[in-house]
């Protein structure tokens, strides 16, 4: 045989470059974007900066020989790993290739993705998975399964470290939801992005509900009911400017600090509108979207979880072109009260924040916590104790603004003093109470309300004491709970102090392996 010369080997390979690419073959790419879809390579290309994605594994290819597998190779076998940058910074990515046996993993597809995931873990940088996949390869049986827990392993061993970022753009079901929902951020496309542990078939055979897949596992579903999802995109194209914003928030790692950047508006700037917006009196609305605007950098607001547990708003801005996580009550819904869903939303976010040394702040109007037998029986009393958990544990430097009310145990839950808020600043109308001077007043004064000639007098009376002594922010001032009473145009001026107040903190806590959130 003669030996090949080097042009030919060259050309080889650029064919089989070439080969790679297509994928599961012309047809495959057409009927995917008949689906509206597009392929992984597009994707990749739509997620990272132009030019920037080098491949790694291209020629990897499943070693199955059973139920004739051997005769269905494909280079790449169903998924696209590598690195690249995003605004310039590193990031790994992979991105199933559902034209090649419909995305299914096996034991190699799983070994690539295991192998980016090291790396991102090994370089500190992050990693953002692709998903599209029909689930295990039934072929490879148990070597398909320990794919899936590898990647589980890795995603746990990777929290808190790296920023993991998950892309549901197609199917994603059994095992394979799993790894989503061990990543940081699950961001879905609607109509394309399904997650589901069993699908409507098996559904039907069990419980005899008839339900379609949108309806279990789509991108509303999860965005609004169930809470899986942190962002809801209406295309791939917006899905992805999504990732890219989300990344531009972030660090590469735990121990990077967030990136600052000079956002030309002047961290001292004050808006009087603030005095308009939120109503002194406690039984008004307003929505608190229109405080954070005013206060962070030009008025933009990254939020997480805008359609799931609307009573809490979570997510990121810049004031003084630094990076913060903003968690507030919304008096708008439920009168902002916390309850289930908002717990767990605002938990997790705190944690997120502070594993990534992101400084907090805590925008607080709380009535309490949202009563009634649902969220007993829920287990408000678990939940609730999370957000505790989380703002306690939590190392990064924390800053609350006490906007009107803050009643009872949701005063606590909110970030007090107690909790470990670094700074505590409060409106003028901010009431820090046990409760609120209506029920208050029932209780302390209820002796002489019950023997009042006109009742309903005397009980107005007494509300007025009780609010002019108790509900208002200088008792608590004057035990230190909160460190200053600013108008409201002095909040962004004041906030952004506080972080340079507290940009070398450090704070040791006592040695273990883990504490025991509840659960």
């Amino acid at each position: 045989m003669p030996e090949k010369g080097i042009d030919v080997l060259c050309e080889d390979l650029l064919k089989k470059r070439e080969t790679v690419k297509q994928g599961g073959g012309s047809k495959a790419i057409e009927k995917q974007h008949e689906k509206g879809k597009l392929t992984a390579r597009e994707r990749i290309e739509k997620l990272l900066d132009p030019g920037s994605f080098v491949e790694i594994d291209e020629f990897v290819e499943h070693r199955c020989t059973l139920f004739d597998l051997d005769k269905r190779k494909y280079l790449g076998d169903g998924v696209v790993t590598g690195f690249g940058t995003v605004d310039g910074r590193l990031v790994y990515v992979y991105s199933q290739d559902f034209t090649v046996m419909g995305g299914s993993l096996g034991e190699m597809h799983a070994k690539k993705i295991w192998k980016v995931q090291d790396l991102a873990l090994q370089n500190g940088a992050p990693i953002i998975g692709i998903n599209d996949s029909g689930g295990a390869r039934i072929q490879e049986g148990v070597d398909a399964l320990s794919g899936y827990g590898g990647i589980f392993f890795r995603n746990v061993k990777a929290s808190g470290v790296v920023p993991q970022l998950s892309v549901i753009a197609g199917p994603c079901a059994g095992g394979a939801v799993y790894s989503p929902a061990l990543t940081d951020f699950v961001f879905m496309v609607d109509k394309v992005g399904i997650m589901h542990i069993t699908g409507p078939a098996v559904i039907k055979a069990v419980t005899g509900e008839d339900v379609t897949s949108e309806q279990i596992g789509g991108a509303l579903t999860h965005n609004q009911t169930s809470g899986v999802a942190h962002f809801f995109a209406s295309s791939e194209d917006e899905c992805f400017t999504q990732v890219r914003t989300l990344l531009s928030y972030l660090p590469n790692n735990n121990v990077e600090e967030p990136p600052v950047i000079d956002t030309g508006d002047d961290p001292y700037r004050g808006d009087v509108s603030l005095r308009e917006i939120v109503p002194t009196n406690p039984n008004k609305s307003y929505r608190v979207h229109d405080v954070i605007t005013r206060v962070v950098d030009s008025g933009i607001f990254f939020e997480v979880q805008p359609l799931y547990a609307r009573n809490m708003v979570t997510g990121f801005a810049r004031l003084g072109g630094r990076v913060i996580g903003i968690i507030a009550n919304q008096a708008a819904h439920l009168a902002g009260c916390l309850d289930i869903d908002a717990s767990d939303k605002a938990s997790r976010f705190i944690r997120f924040c502070d594993a990534f040394n992101i400084p907090i702040v805590t925008f607080v109007d709380v009535p309490g916590y949202l009563p009634g037998t649902a969220q007993e029986y829920g287990g408000i009393i678990r939940h609730g104790a999370k957000m505790l958990y989380a703002y306690s544990e939590a190392t990064a430097p924390k800053i609350t603004v006490i906007l009107r009310k803050a009643y009872g145990g949701a005063y606590l839950g909110m970030c007090s003093k107690d909790l470990g808020a670094d700074v505590v600043l409060a409106w003028p109308q901010a009431e820090i109470a046990v409760m609120g001077a209506e029920g208050a007043a029932n209780i302390i004064f209820r002796k002489e309300i019950e023997e009042a000639e006109d009742k309903e007098a005397a009980l107005k009376q007494k509300i007025e004491e009780y609010r002019e002594a108790f509900a208002n922010p200088y008792i608590a001032a004057s035990r230190g709970f909160v460190d200053r009473v600013i108008l409201p145009e002095e909040t962004r001026g004041a906030i952004y102090q506080a972080l340079l107040l507290n940009e070398g903190k450090r704070e040791q806590r006592p040695k273990r392996k883990h504490g025991i959130i509840p659960n």
